[in-house]
């Protein structure tokens, strides 16, 4: 179903789609695999590469809200018995900081727009409709793509029939999808349990993080229902699956979380040695100021007080 109100995103993204396949058929042929492997890929690098600001605000949003977590902890017990009270004293507290428990939100919403485009434009190929500003031969070189001999518009569901249209093996087909479905799902759970390991580290007492557990092994579930998805689609999902696992490590390894001890004590431990933190070293960490050396002590010079003459050695009294 398309959207009405998307109409010019979906004919952005077959644009930039036009643009990258393009570039790529200089040196490799236009229904390579590979040719169309490399346009999704890229696609989505540079989309990733667009909302990457979204994700440092989330990411530092993400580190007050857990370095407010004691003190949330706090006004929940002290006004558990009015919960209209604490969540007021919870909110104050989030605007104090300057924080926002919807900040980590802006990522996914960015996204679902571009990835709704995607599903719309690859089923668009996948049906043979050179819509949104795509020439036939567009529409047709990408029919004619196969990636490990899966065709690139054919989903899990396809008929036998309709993949051997695509000149390709309908039981390899179903391999590879099915593989890819699977590095989709592993890479949803990776990235999820490196989030859930992260906070439950940062609050050991978190009363959530039985919740938290649950969905970092129901996360990969929803990967079964990209087998109704194109190939194409599910390329797309699992590049940006290993985007954001490794943008994760990197933020986390050059950003440790500030660890609060029995004692209400927080203390940021240093960087680890992270792939990315190796590659491009730790961040630099802001000198404290040299302390200006004191000036030395300004000696007045005191004067002796003049006697009055009536005192002076050799004065007459008149």
């Amino acid at each position: 179903m398309e959207l009405p109100f998307l109409k010019w995103l979906y004919t952005a993204v077959a644009q930039v789609i036009t643009w990258i396949h393009g570039g790529y058929s200089t040196f490799i042929p236009a229904s390579s695999g590979l040719n169309w492997a490399l346009t999704i890929i890229t696609l989505t690098v540079l989309m990733r590469l667009l909302i990457f600001p979204l994700f440092m605000k989330q990411m530092r949003s993400s580190r007050k809200m857990q370095e407010l977590a004691p003190k949330v902890q706090e006004l929940r017990k002290k006004y558990k018995n009015d919960k209209q009270r604490m969540n007021q004293e919870v909110m104050k507290l989030y605007q104090e900081a300057g924080t926002n428990p919807l900040g980590g939100c802006l990522p996914i919403v960015a996204q679902f727009p571009i990835f709704i485009s995607m599903f719309t434009v690859l089923r668009a190929i996948a049906e043979d409709r050179a819509v949104f500003g795509m020439s036939k031969d567009l529409v047709e070189s990408a029919r004619h793509a196969h990636v490990f001999g899966a065709p690139l518009p054919a989903t899990f569901f396809t008929s036998a029939a309709d993949i051997e249209k695509f000149s390709a093996d309908p039981v390899v087909t179903k391999i590879v999808l099915g593989l890819f479905v699977a590095v989709s799902s592993c890479t949803t759970f990776l990235t999820v349990r490196q989030s859930v390991t992260r906070s439950m580290a940062q609050m050991p007492d978190n009363p959530m993080a039985q919740q938290q557990k649950i969905l970092m092994y129901i996360s990969p579930l929803f990967a079964v229902f990209s087998l109704n998805f194109q190939l194409g689609l599910i390329l797309y999902w699992v590049t940006t699956n290993l985007w954001t696992l490794g943008q994760q490590h990197w933020f986390y390894s050059r950003h440790p979380m500030p660890v609060v001890d029995e004692k209400g004590n927080i203390t940021t431990p240093e960087p680890s040695n992270g792939v990315f933190t190796k590659l491009v070293g730790k961040p630099k960490t802001a000198k404290a100021p040299e302390a200006e050396p004191e000036p030395a002590p300004k000696i007045v010079r005191q004067q002796p007080a003049r006697q009055p003459r009536s005192k002076r050695t050799g004065s007459k009294k008149s």
